[in-house]
């Protein structure tokens, strides 16, 4: 099975943040899942906004064509 694109990527991760967010919201866990949770959550951002920061390159890069 082929790598998803950047987009396919992006949606993907930024959906399960969205998830990771509502179950930290809702306060139900314990802990330890909730530092598991936040970690990552952390991990996920960081991940999307490298492929924003990559993707702002490359409309940079046409702007400048």
């Amino acid at each position: 099975m082929s790598e998803p694109n950047p987009v396919e990527q992006y949606e993907r991760l930024l959906a399960e943040l969205q998830q990771i967010v509502e179950r930290l919201e809702r306060g139900e866990l314990s802990l330890a899942e909730a530092l598991h949770l936040y970690q990552r959550g952390a991990e996920l951002a960081a991940t999307c906004q490298q492929l924003l920061d990559m993707a702002e390159l490359q409309v940079r890069q046409i702007a400048d064509a």
